[in-house]
């Protein structure tokens, strides 16, 4: 074998034995520093602790909805939809479009602004730090609320610590309601988190019942100016297939009224109604813990390299000797 054939050889053993320094170098470094390893870790384990500790529990209450189908009348709709348009008669939409819009209503502005005012919802939000579980009651934040006078305190300028509209519904949306669909079988599901599991509950049940509520209020009216016009439009023809559409359009829009007054649960109803929480939903305490001490160890893993590598670069290089033949 000639001296060129064993170039590879012993090419690949110095890859090993680099590689065996390299894992060496490796583990003296970690194990010089392994003080700041231990210290970084521990200390933001602690903080994990301190940070799970600290978060209070909340608990979350879910209500699954069907839509309705709203099929009531649907038939005479679909018939007379084309004249009512012509006479200007908006006869409603069916009940998939009727889901859609109360589901974009269920999380306006609007609707939970006048649906937190109607519940007194202001200072559970905004004017309370937790939840009393033995006694069952809030827990006020007298820096911001004086349950005593029901008055807001102000700030050191001046100005009332009252949360205004933008703020309730802010908060609201952000830490409290949930509105999701299963795109498979339309199903919707209104969740709720509190500090409060009682409220949770309540609230849910308030907001399934308010949005049922303002759909059937909003089609009675729609349907009943639609009444006024219609007759309005009657008085004013003599021709009697005109008169003939317009009572045809009159009985429809009668029985949107009568269906909407009839039925209780008029836009979703409900296959599983909302209970009291017996089990918190958050915060994942272990998991945060977990976290926090794999976030320390590797931080410590970092510093170690990082300090390794200014030292390396501040050891002064070997002097080169001189050639003996220059």
């Amino acid at each position: 074998m000639t001296r060129y054939e064993q170039l590879p050889a012993n090419n690949q053993s110095q890859h090993v034995q680099d590689d065996e320094i390299d894992l060496r170098e490796l583990f003296v470094t970690l194990w010089q520093s392994k003080w700041i390893i231990i210290l970084v870790t521990v200390f933001f384990a602690l903080g994990g602790v301190a940070y799970a500790l600290y978060k209070p529990d909340i608990y979350q209450a879910n209500a699954l909805l069907a839509p309705e189908d709203g099929s009531g009348g649907s038939s005479l709709g679909s018939q007379l939809g084309g004249l009512a348009s012509l006479a200007g008669v908006n006869l409603g939409q069916d009940g998939s479009n009727k889901t859609v819009i109360a589901r974009e209503v269920l999380q306006s502005r609007a609707f939970l602004t006048d649906f937190i005012h109607r519940h007194d919802l202001t200072v559970p939000l905004m004017g309370t730090d937790g939840w009393n579980k033995h006694r069952q009651e809030w827990i006020y934040n007298r820096d911001a609320y004086n349950p005593e006078t029901g008055e807001w305190k102000a700030d050191e300028d001046g100005n009332s610590l009252k949360p205004t509209d933008w703020d309730l519904v802010k908060k609201f949306k952000a830490t409290h309601l949930s509105v999701t669909e299963n795109k498979d079988n339309g199903m919707v599901t209104v969740s709720v988190k509190s500090q409060s599991p009682v409220a949770a509950k309540q609230w849910t049940d308030w907001l399934v019942k308010d949005i049922n509520e303002h759909m059937r209020t909003r089609d009675i009216e729609e349907a009943e100016a639609s009444i006024e016009y219609l007759q309005g439009k009657l008085n004013e023809t003599n021709i009697a297939g005109m008169q003939q559409v317009f009572y045809q359009l009159i009985e429809s829009e009668t029985r949107t009224v009568m269906l909407a007054n009839a039925q209780k649960e008029y836009v979703f109803k409900t296959v599983d109604p909302a209970v009291v929480p017996q089990e918190k939903s958050e915060p994942k305490r272990a998991l945060i813990c977990v976290l926090a001490t794999t976030l320390g160890g590797m931080l410590g893993v970092f510093i170690a390299f990082i300090r390794a590598f200014i030292r390396n670069g501040k050891e002064p290089e070997p002097k080169a000797t001189e050639n003996p033949h220059s």
